[in-house]
């Protein structure tokens, strides 16, 4: 997990300020076990899980690198500078491109247009064959994941600036600011479109829909209010990407709250649970899921708050956002491993490793299964039965 403190100035890039020993950090002292691993345990399995497929991107990972999935295919990109589309059925290249620079963040693709960042904040855009299409300049770092949709690409970066460009020419359409805090979380985090909106969390625990065209700001909420005397103490960040459910928004913070907003009401908070995420949370029909910054999954119900099951088995093991699929939710950790619970009680269903990196992207639930994109900078498709 790390801590920044954004730049004052124009075009300001994030600046390492350090890195904390906090709850959800895989860091920990040989004599001391609160941080430590839970170390994996038997269990009946209650599910079959197997690859499918595996396609290699590149090589290496990173919190701002998630895959996309648009109809029948995926595109992704690793830190080095690869691009690619696969088939989501059978893992297909369909095309590769070389960005030629190193990416900090990527890929977001409407499968027309498929955009990716560097660690200079240079916007990159390929067509859908795999060739460059415009390059264009963000106003600082982009450690977030672009993304795509209606002819636009949105990016937020590490001034707290959101900025749009057009997909077909790269011109910039709008940027919009926000104040933000002396220190940010520089942790998982994802912008999302739905219904003509950008829809992003802030540091801070502000959350904002912005109006994808005009650039407008359409509503505001507070996800969870800053506390402490210390800068560390009021670290309060929005983490993951915000989850819909029908007409319910959700999102989660970090030292914060986990949030479901009634967005046919204008955005009035439906409930709210003092809680604390490093990673972000999922929705389904029944639950909203986060792990905790210790790595303990949590399910709540969707309708309510109530806090439904926990499980611990995972504890200071790293865990991704999770991914619910069929009866199933899957985590990723810090050893390579995938892991699925049950979805009505926690329990352990199945393991399955897909590398020995730590997994850091969010595990996507698709039609063929859940797809991982491994620390080593493949993708893998796993089949539950």
């Amino acid at each position: 997990m790390r801590i920044s403190r954004p730049g004052r100035m124009w075009r300001g890039a994030l600046v390492l300020a350090g890195i904390a020993v906090l709850g959800g950090c895989s860091l920990f002292s040989s004599e001391d076990t609160r941080y430590a691993p839970a170390e994996l345990t038997e269990y009946a399995p209650g599910i079959s899980v197997n690859e499918t497929w595996t396609a290699s991107v590149g090589s290496g990972s990173g919190l701002g690198f998630v895959p996309t999935v648009v109809g029948d295919a995926v595109y992704a990109a690793t830190p080095d500078g690869n691009v690619g589309k696969f088939d989501l059925l059978s893992g297909r290249p369909l095309w590769r491109a070389d960005a030629d620079t190193d990416l900090s963040a990527g890929a977001g693709s409407d499968g027309t247009v498929t955009a990716v960042a560097t660690p200079l904040g240079q916007i990159i855009a390929f067509d859908d064959t795999g060739k460059v299409k415009w390059k264009a300049q963000a106003t600082s770092e982009v450690s977030i994941p672009p993304v795509v949709s209606s002819g636009v690409v949105v990016v937020r970066s590490g001034d707290y600036r959101v900025q749009a460009f057009d997909a077909n020419s790269g011109d910039r359409l709008w940027s919009l600011q926000r104040p933000g805090p002396a220190l940010a979380l520089r942790g998982a985090a994802q912008l999302i479109v739905a219904q003509g909106l950008v829809i992003t969390g802030l540091p801070g625990g502000k959350m904002m829909a912005i109006n994808l065209n005009s650039g407008n700001v359409q509503w505001e909420g507070t996800v969870a209010t800053p506390r402490g005397g210390s800068d560390l103490e009021r670290l309060t960040d929005v983490v993951g990407a915000p989850a819909l459910a029908g007409r319910l928004l959700c999102a989660v913070a970090y030292q914060g709250r986990i949030v479901c907003f009634d967005v046919a009401a204008g955005g009035r908070p439906v409930w709210s649970k003092d809680f604390s995420s490093s990673t972000g949370l999922t929705v389904d029909d029944r639950h909203a899921y986060s792990s905790d910054q210790h790595s303990v999954v949590n399910a709540f119900a969707l309708d309510s708050g109530a806090n439904t099951w926990k499980q611990a088995a995972l504890r200071n093991r790293s865990l991704t956002v999770p991914a619910s699929y069929g009866g199933a939710v899957a985590v990723g950790d810090y050893d390579g491993y995938v892991h699925f619970l049950s979805r009505s009680d926690g329990g352990l269903l199945a393991r399955l490793s897909v590398g020995s990196d730590p997994i850091v992207s969010p595990p996507q639930a698709t039609s063929q299964g859940v797809l991982v994109q491994t620390g080593d900078g493949d993708l893998v498709m796993i089949g539950i039965k």
